[in-house]
């Protein structure tokens, strides 16, 4: 029986652990092996790591990076960043990776998704949608960092993912990034009611209270953060942390009711 999982988001520059605010503001906050060594005790559901350079500077993925976060990680893992080809996915699974995400290659060159589908299994294919609302309503994809605006339409393009064989899709909003208010529900309902795979929304939770909500409003999804899961207090200040057994086990209930 499928359940609502709880995933921490890392994000990787240069190295280094980040975390942003609307894809800006970076703010350095550690060593990211450290963060997974500590996820580990906590028993984390699954781990999303996203290196946030590789797109944007045309770099391919830094295997040595991610065959060390994979041999450290004791959870399912998911890796995006850099990937423009199956033959790259291919390359990542094999150093213990579960997941293998993509985004701007995929609204480049949707084939691309089938592609990797065909060598890895859709079960490996997830497809990331950076979502920012538009100014006169609706909201517009982007990608490279929020960089690149995209005239597609963001729910119809969860379609296409799921018809060209993703297994799942990521919702994150641009516009919530690390703003810690909660998630934009309104959206991540639009692309639950277009797509029957898996799917997690990212961007906002700053409370269980939000992660609650979510699950009472979609169902079964993944709820995952970045910020809530790192800092603590109005000051910000660096402590990595995760849900009690207890809190996780009330958030599925809220999936029951």
């Amino acid at each position: 029986m499928l359940r609502a999982r709880v995933v921490p988001c890392l994000l990787v520059r240069n190295g280094g652990l980040v975390k942003t605010r609307r894809f800006g503001e970076d703010k350095y906050v550690g060593d990211p092996i450290n963060a997974v060594r500590i996820f580990n005790e906590k028993e984390v559901d699954e781990l999303i790591v996203a290196d946030i350079d590789a797109t944007v500077k045309g770099a391919e993925p830094n295997y040595t990076m991610i065959e060390s976060l994979a041999a450290e990680c004791r959870m399912p893992l998911c890796y995006g960043g850099g990937v423009t080809s199956a033959e790259q996915a291919k390359r990542i699974m094999g150093l213990g990776v579960e997941k293998v995400s993509i985004s701007a290659a995929a609204v480049e060159r949707p084939e691309l998704i089938s592609e990797m589908a065909e060598q890895v299994g859709s079960q490996s294919v997830v497809v990331v949608l950076d979502v920012k609302k538009k100014t006169l309503g609706g909201h517009q994809l982007r990608t490279h960092n929020g960089s690149r605006a995209v005239k597609l339409d963001p729910i119809e393009f969860a379609r296409r993912a799921e018809a060209l064989g993703a297994g799942e899709v990521v919702i994150n909003s641009i516009d919530r990034d690390g703003m810690m208010d909660g998630y934009d529900l309104a959206l991540a309902k639009q692309v639950r009611a277009a797509v029957e795979v898996p799917m997690t929304i990212l961007g906002g939770a700053g409370s269980i209270a939000n992660m609650e909500a979510a699950v009472r409003a979609l169902g079964t999804v993944g709820v995952a953060a970045g910020s809530f899961f790192v800092f603590k207090g109005t000051y910000r200040a660096v402590l990595i942390s995760y849900l009690s057994r207890e809190q996780r086990l009330a958030l599925q209930e809220q999936v029951a009711a």
